[in-house]
């Protein structure tokens, strides 16, 4: 978990998307997410966590469905949310944290 600690605790947003392989919104999200991490840059981070390697975390963090987003700035959670969101929501978001 300390792993965690440090990918979170830095001072550009950090957008986590918890996933799970074969499911067909998790297909439709990497899009999404490819599309902000592209727009945003070095302005924020873009990680995928997949639940199914990451149990552990998915348990702590009370993960319950997939696609599960959180945004983190500074180590403390910002934002969260289950289920699909568009990319121009998310960019908004992340600006919004920097």
């Amino acid at each position: 978990m300390s792993k965690f600690g440090e990918l979170i605790d830095v001072e550009i947003p950090v957008l986590l998307d918890f996933y799970t392989e074969n499911n067909e919104q998790t297909e439709a999200m990497h899009l999404v997410l490819r599309d902000v991490a592209a727009a945003l840059g070095d302005k924020a981070k873009v990680i995928k966590i997949d639940v199914d390697k990451n149990q552990e975390l998915a348990e702590a963090l009370r993960v319950k469905s997939s696609p599960t987003l959180i945004i983190y700035k500074d180590g403390q959670m910002k934002w969260r949310q289950s289920g699909e969101q568009d990319a121009n929501t998310l960019i908004n978001l992340l600006q919004d944290f920097k």
